[in-house]
C-alpha cells in the first residue's frame, strides 16, 4: 500500500490547507489580491499550518511575521492540555476501525476499500482510570516534522492532557442520545476537534469524529500502519475541493451505517437515537456538512465553522437547520469570494439559519490548536485567546444542537449576547453584523 509511513520529507512545508509549499506560497502572496483564485483557495481551508502547531510555517502572513522565525521556535515548557468540558457527565472515548468494501479509496485507487479511523466520545457512567491519549507519538512526530519544527520534542503533542477516559462504560437509555458527526479541516487530524467533542459528550451527546484517510498528515491504524497525506500533494481547484467534500459526505454516510445500522460496530450503539443526528466541521469539514446533508437525509442539522463551500445547494433548496460560524476577516457579508459562497448558500437554505462571526478569531480559533498554540507561546494573529475561542465555539455549537435535536429554546441564537460580545449576528439582506 502506498503512502504508508516512511521518512517524512521535512522540506515539504504544509500550509493551513495542507497544500505543498508552492501552493501555500501562492496562497499567502494572494492575500493582497482579493479577487485572485489563490486567495480563494487560501480562504477556503486556510490559515495556520497543518495540525495547528505548524503555524510556524505560514511565514508570509502578518501574524507569522510577528512570530519568532523557525530557527528560534519556542520550546515546550510544560505539558499541553485541553480545557475541561462544561457538561455534567464524565466522558468516555474509544476508537473504531471501519472498512468500506463497497468502494475503492478515492485518493489511492489501488486500495480497494476505504479505511477510516473514528474517535467516539460519549457520556460515561463514571470516570475511568486512564485518560485517553491525544494522538500517538508517531503522529506527533510526523506533524511536527512536516512543519520543520525541531525545537519542540517530537512526542509533545501526544502528551497533551485530555479529559476523556479510554473505554469507560457508556451511560444513557436506549435510543436516548443524539449523535453528532465532526469532520476536521484538510490535512488536519480528527484530534483537532477533541475539545468540542469532549464538551458535547459531557452534555449528553455521542460524538463521532472522522479521520478522512490520505487527507491528513498522519492516520494510525490498529495494525500499526500510518498513512500520510496524499491530497496534500495535489494542486487545488474549486472542482477538486468539491470532489473532496463529496468524498467526505460518503465517509459520513458510511460511518452512520456502521453506528446505527443492523450490524453496529460499537457496543454502545443502542443508546444512539437514529432520528437525532447532526454534523459539524471545521474548514472543509464544515463545508462538507452541506454536501453531507444533501446526500444523507439522516443528518438533520449542520454547522459550518469557517469553511468556504463549493458544493452547491440545488434550486429546490435545503430546509434543514444550518449554522454558519466564522471569522469576520473572511466571512463578513458582501466582502470577498469566500463570503459570497455563504451568501449563495444562504439564499438556498429554506429552514432555520444563522450567520455568526467571532470578532478577533483566526482560522485555528475554532479548533484545539488555538488553545495549544497559546500554551506554546505562538502568536497566530488572533485577538482573542484560544481558551475564549473554545468557550464561544462550544457554547454556540451546543446551543444549536440543543435547539434542533432536543427542542430546547436557545435565546443565545436569537440576538447578540452580553456573555459573548465578540459574537456578531449578521444580516445578509443588509450586509451588516451586530
Amino acid at each position: 500500500m502506498g503512502h504508508v509511513t516512511g521518512p517524512v520529507d521535512t522540506g515539504m512545508r504544509y500550509g493551513g490547507a495542507g497544500a505543498p509549499s508552492y501552493t501555500a506560497g501562492r496562497e499567502a502572496s494572494a492575500a493582497g489580491r482579493s479577487t485572485s483564485r489563490g486567495r480563494r483557495s487560501r480562504i477556503l481551508r486556510s490559515s495556520v499550518v497543518a495540525a495547528g502547531l505548524l503555524a510556524f510555517m505560514a511565514t508570509t502572513s502578518t501574524a507569522s511575521a510577528q512570530s519568532a522565525p523557525a530557527s528560534s521556535e519556542p520550546a515546550l515548557g510544560s505539558t499541553l492540555y485541553l480545557p475541561k468540558p462544561t457538561g455534567s457527565h464524565p466522558v468516555g472515548t474509544t476508537s473504531l476501525y471501519l472498512k468500506d468494501t463497497s468502494r475503492s479509496d478515492p485518493w489511492v485507487p489501488s486500495v480497494k476499500a476505504r479505511e477510516l479511523m473514528v474517535s467516539l466520545w460519549y457520556p460515561a457512567k463514571s470516570p475511568g482510570r486512564k485518560r485517553a491519549p491525544y494522538m500517538t507519538p508517531k503522529e506527533s512526530e510526523l506533524l511536527l516534522k512536516s512543519g520543520g519544527i525541531t525545537s519542540v520534542p517530537p512526542d509533545a503533542l501526544s502528551k497533551t492532557r485530555t479529559n476523556a477516559f479510554t473505554d469507560a462504560g457508556p451511560a444513557g437509555r436506549k435510543r436516548g442520545l443524539p449523535l453528532i458527526v465532526l469532520s476536521p479541516g484538510h490535512s488536519k487530524p480528527r484530534t483537532e476537534l477533541t475539545a468540542l467533542g469532549e464538551d458535547l459528550a459531557s452534555r449528553g451527546y455521542v460524538v463521532a469524529t472522522i479521520d478522512h484517510t490520505y487527507e491528513n498528515v498522519a492516520t494510525t491504524f490498529p495494525d500499526g500502519r500510518v498513512t500520510t497525506c496524499v491530497t496534500c500533494e495535489i494542486d487545488k481547484t474549486p472542482a477538486w475541493w468539491e470532489k473532496l467534500a463529496q468524498g467526505r459526505a460518503s465517509d459520513v454516510s458510511f460511518v452512520l451505517d456502521q453506528l446505527i445500522g443492523s450490524n453496529t460496530k460499537w457496543k454502545g450503539a443502542r443508546l444512539i437515537d437514529p432520528s437525532r443526528i447532526a454534523m459539524a466541521g471545521h474548514s472543509v469539514g464544515g463545508a462538507s456538512a452541506i454536501a453531507t446533508m444533501l446526500k444523507d437525509s439522516r443528518v438533520r442539522a449542520g454547522v459550518n465553522m469557517d469553511g468556504t463551500t463549493e458544493v452547491r445547494i440545488p434550486d429546490g433548496g435545503l430546509s434543514r437547520p444550518f449554522l454558519f460560524l466564522g471569522k469576520p476577516a473572511t466571512y463578513t457579508p458582501g466582502q470577498g469570494e469566500a463570503a459570497a459562497t455563504w451568501e449563495r448558500d444562504w439564499k438556498q437554505l429554506n429552514g432555520w439559519k444563522r450567520w455568526l462571526l467571532v470578532t478577533g478569531a483566526e482560522h485555528t480559533s475554532f479548533t484545539d490548536f488555538g488553545v495549544l498554540l497559546d500554551q506554546v507561546g505562538i502568536d497566530v494573529g488572533a485577538d482573542i485567546s484560544g481558551i475564549r475561542a473554545v468557550d464561544i465555539t462550544r457554547g454556540y455549537v451546543a446551543a444549536f444542537f440543543d435547539l434542533h435535536l432536543r427542542r430546547r429554546p436557545q435565546p443565545l441564537l436569537d440576538k447578540p449576547s452580553t456573555r459573548y460580545p465578540e459574537v456578531k449576528h449578521c444580516s445578509v439582506e443588509t450586509r451588516t453584523c451586530q
